[in-house]
Parts: C-alpha cells; structure tokens; sequence
C-alpha cells in the first residue's frame, strides 16, 4: 500500500507518521515548508506544487486546477491512501472523486465540536474542559466528515492557545499513525485500491 502525505509546515506528523513505520512514499506540499526537509531527510520522494503558480493566497487562487495538478500527480504515484497533515489548502471535488474514501485528514478539537481553522483557539474561547483530536475522512465540506478516531485532551486552567496545541498534537502524532496503519490493513484485506480512473 502506498501513502501520500500533504503538508505545509514543519512536517511534525509526517515525522511521527515515518517513525511509526506508515508506508509513506510520496510527500506533497502546497508552499515551500520544512516538512519536504523530513521527506528528503528519509529518503521519500516528495514534489512542491506551489500555489503561487496557481494565483497564489489570494482571491485569484485557481483551486480547481490545482486539485486537477495535484490528483493527477497523485495518480502517477499510484497512491492508495492520502493522508493530510497540516495540508494548507482545501481541495476540490476532483480529489474525491478520484480517491474516494481515501483521504484522511486531522483535527485538533473533537468533531463536531469547534470546526474550522481556530479549533484551539475556539475551544479556549468557550471554556471547555475537554477538548482533543479527530481523525476523520476528509470531504469537500471542511471537518465534515465520518470520523475515523478520537481522543480527548484535558484543558487546564492555565493553558494557552500554544500549550493546549502542544499537548493536542502530541496526542495526534500518536493517533494519526495508527489510525492510517488500521485503515491500511482494512483496505489490504480488501484488495481494492479504491482508485478511479478519469474515464
């Protein structure tokens, strides 16, 4: 079985993802960020399909050619299973289509609580005692999607934005990884790849 994995950062969760033995061989990124210096590190193939070539940050952002770019590179890798890891940009229809049920995503606040970029943040905001992890299936409506695995996190009293996220990711770099190896042995049972073809 083959994994892509799509980042934007420093590349953390793809760390622990290779560390955990997941079968990562392509690494795709949306921007320069360190997290195609932890692919090139482990020797795993990875590609920059920079937005900048596609309109950019802004409102001229083509993101239906770029989901087009990005499936198509995927396609030739032969990947079975995408996971997201801190992915910047939200895809189009087209990626779905082409790998349905097959790509995963994480978030850090338990779904369907607190969706959207600021979950942490959210969750502060609204005094929470617990909040924590989801692993879910990604779809074209953001965090909207079946969850796959949870995990809570205990909010202190004295947490900020920036210590309740550590803790939360500290669960997610052990969630993650597991769950995409669970979801791995499901589909190697199967056979099926799930790919589909553009015909």
């Amino acid at each position: 079985m083959r994994v892509a994995v799509l980042v934007s950062g420093s590349g953390t969760i793809l760390d622990a993802m290779l560390r955990q033995g997941v079968p990562v061989t392509l690494v795709v990124s949306d921007r320069p960020c360190a997290g195609l210096d932890v692919a090139t590190r482990n020797g795993v193939r990875s590609a920059l399909l920079d937005r900048r070539e596609f309109g950019g940050f802004g409102a001229d952002f083509d993101r239906h050619a770029y989901t087009l770019d990005l499936t198509e590179t995927l396609r030739a890798a032969e990947i079975d299973l995408i996971a997201m890891a801190g992915f910047g940009t939200v895809v189009d229809q087209p990626l779905h289509d082409a790998f349905p049920g097959r790509v995963l995503n994480t978030h850090p606040a338990l779904l369907p609580a607190f969706p959207g970029w600021h979950a942490v943040e959210a969750a502060l905001k609204a005094g929470v005692k617990v909040t924590g992890c989801t692993v879910h299936l990604a779809t074209l409506e953001m965090d909207a999607g079946p969850i796959l695995a949870q995990e809570p996190v205990e909010v202190r009293d004295d947490d900020t934005v920036a210590t309740l996220h550590e803790r939360i990711k500290q669960v997610e770099r052990r969630l993650y990884p597991a769950t995409v190896q669970k979801m791995l042995g499901e589909l190697a049972t199967t056979g099926d790849t799930g790919r589909k073809d553009e015909r």
